[in-house]
This record gives C-alpha cells, structure tokens and sequence, in this order.
C-alpha cells in the first residue's frame, strides 16, 4: 500500500510588537519611529508580504497600543492580521501570539515564523531561503550569522576572560517552529527562553542554523535608525 503524500507546508508568521524600545531613546515605541519615510514595522510587514508561502502575518500588540492603526497602513491583501495580546516579555507576547494563530485557523503541525518587528532591514528571500532549508527538518531552525568579533566577558566594567568564538553563532529572525512544539517549549521554559529557539533547546532539541545577512540586524540602540535608512535608501538607489 502506498504511503500517504507529505501533508502540504502551511506556514504562518508572528511578529511580536508589544515592546517599549525604551534603549532606543525615542519618544514613542521604537517600532513606530520612522525610517526612510514610514515606520519602522511597516517596513517589516512589507518584507513579509513578499513571502507568497506566508498563509497569514499575524501582528502582536500591546494591550494598550494606540498607534498602530494611526501610523501603520497594512500591505495590500488579506494576509495580515493584529491582535492585542501581548505580554510582560517576548515569550509570553509569542505565546499570546500563538494561541491567536490557533484561532485563525493555524494547526499544531503549521509552521510559524517569528520575526522581530525592530530587524526591518529582512529581505524576502532570506525568509524563502529558511522556508526551503527548514520545511523538511524535523526541528526547524533561525537564520543566524557566524560571529566574527573576539567575544569578551566582563566582571565590573573590565575583562575577566576572551571567549573563544568558534561555531559560534548570533541569532537572528525569523526563527521557524511548528506551532504545537513552539507552544509546548514555551511553556516549559518559562523564563529561560530568551527566544524561540532557546526555548526549543529547552526541549533537547537541536534548530537548524541557516545563514543570514550582516544587515538583517536588530534595531536597539538610537546610532541603529541612521544604519538602517542608510541601507534603505541605498537599496532603492539599487532599484533606480
């Protein structure tokens, strides 16, 4: 008898939108700031809209968040949603987040790809390259950057050890899970996930590792807004 065919890859996107930004030193959450014209999550969702294979983006608010509809114009379709679910931390606005998912149709076996709202520099085809990397891995996996700076620890402002940097990696986002193990390692970790794929290591589990792009960095300290509308514009200069 046959086996039956691979089911066919649904896969969904989260992004977690609640923060303050407060390290961003803006007057309203860092998410909003502008950047090359529109802020900096609209930039973000653009990204994502150029993923055919996203089924649905689902953004995660702050319960109390009263700017995203006033500063945010969703892409053009269907495919977005915003759900004011998030929580005191990233995990728990991810988990929040997940439960939405699950009621707008997403299943345990779905994949889900979180992605930060403050690394709006992505490209559409580092998320196709995870997509294709991670569809058929029993895990999943990030996209990430080997680290290329000598690490150093630090104990009262001076250098206590040099680490070495060998096979490691700085994590980025999306990082791509099934929903139903996501959700379960969240919830098992608790705390001690500092992101999704912390989380899955929690489990036992190994994610996948898939390179990414120096410039897919993470929007934190205020110098961070000049570099990414330096890159943005130099791309539309690019497409010129």
């Amino acid at each position: 008898m046959p086996s039956p065919p691979p089911p066919a890859l649904r896969c969904f996107a989260l992004v977690p939108c609640a923060g303050s930004g407060t390290r961003a030193g803006s007057p309203v959450p860092k998410q909003y700031v502008e950047i090359d014209g529109a802020p900096m999550v609209a930039h973000t969702l653009a990204a994502l809209a150029g993923v055919a294979r996203l089924r649905l983006v689902l953004v995660a608010l702050a319960p109390g968040d009263e700017e995203f509809e006033r500063r945010v114009d969703l892409p053009a379709g269907r495919r977005f949603a915003v759900a004011r679910c998030g929580g005191g931390s990233r995990a728990e606005t991810v988990a929040a987040g997940l439960v939405q998912l699950a009621r707008l149709g997403a299943r345990r076996d779905d994949w889900v790809l979180v992605h930060d709202a403050a690394r709006c520099l992505v490209r559409p085809e580092w998320i196709d390259r995870l997509i294709d990397v991670c569809a058929d891995d029993p895990v999943g996996g990030l996209l990430a950057m080997p680290v290329a700076d000598t690490l150093k620890r630090e104990v009262a402002g001076r250098v206590s050890t040099t680490l070495p940097r060998d096979g490691v990696w700085q994590a980025q986002t999306p990082q791509m899970f099934r929903l139903g193990p996501l959700a379960d390692a969240l919830d098992n970790a608790g705390p001690n996930a500092t992101d999704e794929a912390s989380a899955i290591e929690w489990q036992g589990l190994s994610p996948r590792l898939v390179p990414g792009s120096s410039e897919n960095f993470k929007i934190t300290q205020p110098e961070d807004f000049a570099l990414a509308e330096a890159v943005l514009r130099s791309r539309r200069t690019e497409l010129a």
